[in-house]
């Protein structure tokens, strides 16, 4: 059996919970459980399931194949809203991208990091030469019936003496058809940025988002795309105005929620962040 047919009912499902409020459409990145992955990839999938996670979003498949992932993800009743690859592999193969999301049964593919040097910081040149690369990325994802997604990481938002940052330019150069964002909370507000406000900004852009919170106490206004992981704590525990975020994004047209816990004890904190999400009333 093919993993398109056994993923067909579970995509059904998940585009159904759009009906609801957002508590249905909070899912896990699986990224959060990178280091139980490298142990036992089917252990890790066992702990998303046992969260009460329904919607993932892939940050590769492990030590399995995809078809062997897709098996596996269907055992648990769990379904791929959306499927993360790198700036290289997409340069190298968006056909084979493409065709292993597909057989996820996911709906987005998302690029989440632009390579460039850190001690310069991305260039307005790059970004351009970003923008045009996401639109023909952008035009094979829809193509084959996928939206094609980009995840800024902070470092984005330098802005040059014009006030215009990398980030604008690839908004203002994506076609908004073609190329989604996907908002890093953490992240742009690492990065001193507002994230209510650039919901505000760049409305019908957004249409999924990372939810992780910073520690109080912690820092921000660092364009690096780094942090230390002990200023990375789960959902409600930090300085982040969870219902005005979330009200903000709902506003926007942001479609699914992936905590992501990048912080150093994710099997405390992702359990954490999913009850403080069920008691949230927006």
């Amino acid at each position: 059996m093919k993993i398109p047919t056994l993923f067909a009912a579970l995509v059904v499902s998940s585009s159904a919970l759009l009906a609801g409020d957002f508590h249905d459409r909070v899912g896990l990145q699986l990224w959060s459980l990178r280091e139980e992955t490298k142990q036992s990839t089917t252990h890790a999938l066992d702990l998303a399931e046992s969260y009460g996670i329904r919607l993932v979003e892939t940050a590769g498949t492990g030590s399995l194949t995809v078809e062997a992932f897709g098996q596996e993800l269907q055992a648990r009743k769990l379904s791929a809203v959306a499927f993360h690859a790198n700036f290289e592999a997409l340069q190298k193969n968006p056909a084979q991208i493409i065709a292993d999301a597909k057989a996820l049964g996911a709906s987005y593919v998302v690029m989440p990091w632009l390579p460039h040097d850190q001690k310069t910081g991305l260039t307005a040149e790059e970004a351009h030469r970003a923008a045009a690369q996401f639109n023909v990325w952008g035009k094979a994802c829809q193509a084959a019936g996928l939206k094609f997604g980009w995840h800024p990481h902070g470092f984005e938002f330098v802005a040059d003496a014009h006030g215009v940052s990398p980030f604008d330019i690839i908004v203002r150069e994506t076609q908004p058809e073609l190329v989604v964002l996907e908002m890093d909370v953490f992240w742009v507000y690492h990065a001193g940025q507002d994230p209510v406000k650039l919901l505000q900004k760049y409305p019908d852009r957004w249409r999924l988002m990372h939810l992780k919170d910073m520690r109080k106490g912690a820092e921000k206004g660092f364009s690096t795309g780094s942090a230390p992981a002990t200023d990375r704590v789960a959902v409600g525990e930090g300085q982040l105005d969870w219902p005005a975020i979330l009200r903000a994004a709902e506003k926007a047209g942001v479609k699914y929620y992936f905590i992501e816990d990048e912080g150093t004890q994710p099997l405390k904190d992702i359990p954490g962040s999913v009850q403080y999400l069920k008691t949230l009333k927006l």
